[in-house]
């Protein structure tokens, strides 16, 4: 009888230490995870499991006692009882979990289109950041192709062709007045047609045809990359706030890109097509004795076709100074608009040295659409980086659409 109770008083105490170190957590450290609720669950399973071993190998031990036998039972039940307990919590904790797991992730419940996009564009970050497969639903919620063969290159260009090239955050005045694409290996046919003789039929002549004369444009790749600083608390936060964080961050990158490679007075190697001043494209510099009036003679200058459709794109302090200039104390030309002024619509860049004067249908960005998404850290900052890799090249179409207005000492001509 006494080796009886010594026994259910070993198991007792065995059984106590271990709960109350399972317990040491939420008597200390305040709510218990799910983790840590699965981890108790292994715990007291294993002990369970030892005792039902014990418990069995007792029953065909004839040294055992009933007391023997019948201590071990009550030690199972109590060790059964309390992991259904803890198996209880840890169920419903995980039903809470997956229920708002699924209602967040869900878009097929979201009626807002706006609301949907974002939330798909949310989803898409967290999981390039996290290694996790981009599902179906956020696919076609951002438009995607969602055939395993051809889907998911798609997927962020035709979210930048709506969102980043028409509404940038960083302006680039180009993106108003230029074209902008997204096609890969696009070429365009350039044709010019002329007389092989440019009088008319006689009455014993060969009729005369009209031939076409072609070449084409070609777009190439120039790789770059954008990185976007995001952290924890961005991460796991708002899917509003992430998504602006991210589209900020992009269109602010993309918009440096375009105008660095457009008006870079010395351009990469390479790139020297893409600037307006370039000697590659020697463009033809029209000059003034000021930039009035070198824009004056740039705008004359043009072909009338090209003439019609005619914008200026200059520094703005260029314009305060003719401004300046012409007012000669006069308040109220400050107020004209700078169409009034110049006499066709302009455009304000920093990085515009001298003015460009030309039909800017004929200036032409194309982004290649295989963007590719990745993810990398700052191990300094513990900052998660959100990385953009796009191919970008600026074509001007026809070197004629444009002149370049240059202050020049000497006499015009």
């Amino acid at each position: 009888m006494a080796k009886s109770k010594a026994l259910l008083r070993s198991v007792q105490q065995r059984q106590k230490g271990q709960w109350l170190r399972l317990n040491n957590l939420q008597y200390f450290g305040g709510k218990k995870t799910l983790f840590e609720y699965k981890q108790n669950m292994t715990t007291i399973g294993q002990q369970l499991q030892k005792v039902e071993d014990e418990l069995a190998d007792a029953a065909i031990d004839t040294s055992k006692s009933t007391e023997d036998i019948q201590a071990l039972q009550k030690s199972r039940d109590d060790l059964k009882q309390r992991f259904d307990v803890i198996k209880e919590q840890h169920d419903q904790i995980e039903a809470e979990q997956r229920a708002k797991f699924e209602q967040q992730e869900n878009l097929q419940t979201i009626k807002d289109p706006k609301q949907k996009v974002i939330e798909a564009k949310a989803e898409m970050v967290r999981s390039t950041m996290t290694g996790k497969p981009i599902s179906n639903d956020v696919r076609q919620a951002l438009g995607d192709n969602t055939d395993p063969s051809t889907g998911g290159e798609k997927l962020l260009p035709k979210t930048v062709s709506n969102q980043l090239i028409h509404e940038p955050f960083v302006k680039n005045p180009l993106r108003d007045i230029s074209v902008f694409t997204q096609e890969t290996n696009l070429e365009i046919p350039k044709i010019a047609f002329q007389l092989d003789d440019d009088s008319f039929i006689g009455d014993t002549e060969t009729a005369k045809e009209m031939k076409a004369t072609g070449d084409s444009v070609t777009f190439g790749r120039h790789k770059f990359k954008v990185f976007v600083p995001i952290s924890e608390t961005v991460l796991n936060g708002s899917a509003t706030n992430l998504v602006a964080t991210v589209d900020q961050a992009l269109e602010s990158g993309l918009s440096a890109k375009e105008k660095k490679v457009a008006f870079a007075t010395t351009p990469a190697t390479g790139e020297e097509h893409m600037s307006f001043y370039s000697t590659q494209n020697a463009i033809k510099e029209v000059n003034g004795e000021s930039k009035y009036k070198a824009i004056k003679a740039a705008i004359a200058d043009l072909h009338e076709d090209f003439r019609d459709n005619a914008k200026v794109v200059m520094r703005y302090v260029d314009y305060m100074d003719i401004i300046e200039v012409l007012a000669n104390g006069n308040a109220s030309l400050y107020g004209a608009q700078p169409e009034q002024v110049l006499g066709v619509p302009t455009e304000f860049v920093d990085a515009a040295t001298d003015p460009i004067v030309g039909d800017f249908a004929y200036s032409h960005f194309n982004y290649d659409l295989q963007m590719l998404r990745d993810r990398d850290k700052d191990v300094k900052t513990g900052v998660e980086l959100f990385v953009l890799t796009a191919w970008l090249d600026h074509q001007i179409k026809l070197k004629s659409a444009f002149r370049i207005a240059k202050v020049s000492t000497e006499p015009e001509a």
